[in-house]
């Protein structure tokens, strides 16, 4: 059986973007000690959310890649053997600005980058401001420990993404995540929006019989109170781990790769994809 043990960081953030990577690494180490193989940190873990107030100070924020942040993260991926999934605000050249995920290897190099495909423009959420839409495509990545995808937050809610991700061969998908609820909202429409968000995700674990993997921020910033809920979902949908909505957590989940090939196995669904008949779907609306 082909297992791999599956590291999840959630936390709060603050304004000191020393402290928040102080913070990640104490938790990465803590996590790699306990057996973790894959870490996946949250979506602009080492900031406040800062997409919640159109600023073009917030723009001095964003780094290179490689950078600063991505050369820490080499040398601690490195020294505790584990692949890390580092969200960072990437500033591509002067003007340009990207969402991105760098992936690690357990050696320390960086395999790659995926940059945020799907941007949202909401109020408290005013991404479009910040970063173009991501370029590189959908990536899966060849770790030390398995093959992976990586998505970001708001790509969670396309199944496209998810698709072509699996069929590109990753048996997990990652989705490093900022989302929260408005401080005045019900707590009723809190809750469905919060079950929303984990179906979806989980219903790209059934329709394609992968884990899916999402790590969310916890904390209240500005007008948002973030609401955690992170979680691992096999490749049918049921939950292996749940985190809490109001609190920070670091938890290793172990999850059996080969359980993508059992599945797909008794549930055909890439067997019986009707890929001659799909060609609508690139449209913007079939009118």
């Amino acid at each position: 059986m082909e297992k791999v043990k599956i590291g999840i960081i959630q936390t709060s953030c603050t304004a000191n973007k020393e402290a928040n990577i102080n913070k990640a690494i104490g938790q990465i180490k803590k996590l790699a000690s306990e057996g973790a193989q894959i870490i996946c940190l949250q979506e602009l873990f080492s900031t406040l959310y800062f997409c919640d107030i159109e600023n073009h100070d917030n723009f001095a924020l964003a780094e290179t890649i490689p950078g600063p942040s991505t050369d820490i993260f080499s040398k601690v991926a490195a020294e505790n053997k584990v692949v890390l999934i580092v969200s960072l605000f990437e500033k591509r050249t002067a003007g340009l600005y990207h969402n991105t995920a760098a992936v690690i290897d357990a050696d320390g190099s960086i395999l790659g980058i995926y940059r945020k495909s799907h941007i949202p423009d909401d109020p408290g959420f005013y991404e479009k401001f910040y970063f173009a839409p991501g370029d590189t495509g959908y990536k899966a990545f060849d770790t030390k420990y398995g093959r992976i995808g990586v998505l970001i937050c708001w790509d969670q809610w396309y199944p496209e993404a998810a698709r072509i991700t699996s069929l590109m061969g990753a048996k997990v998908l990652f989705y490093p995540t900022a989302i929260g609820w408005e401080l005045d909202t019900s707590a009723e429409i809190n809750n469905e929006q919060y079950q929303a968000w984990q179906t979806i995700q989980r219903s790209h674990a059934i329709a394609n019989g992968v884990h899916v993997v999402s790590v969310n921020r916890v904390g209240t910033e500005s007008g948002t109170k973030f609401w955690g809920g992170s979680f691992v979902a096999n490749p049918f949908g049921s939950l292996l781990y749940l985190g809490p909505h109001d609190k920070e957590e670091s938890k290793v989940v172990e999850i059996d790769l080969d359980a993508t090939e059992n599945y797909r196995r008794v549930w055909p669904f890439l067997r019986d994809r009707r890929i001659d008949n799909y060609a609508p779907i690139i449209n913007r609306f079939i009118d």
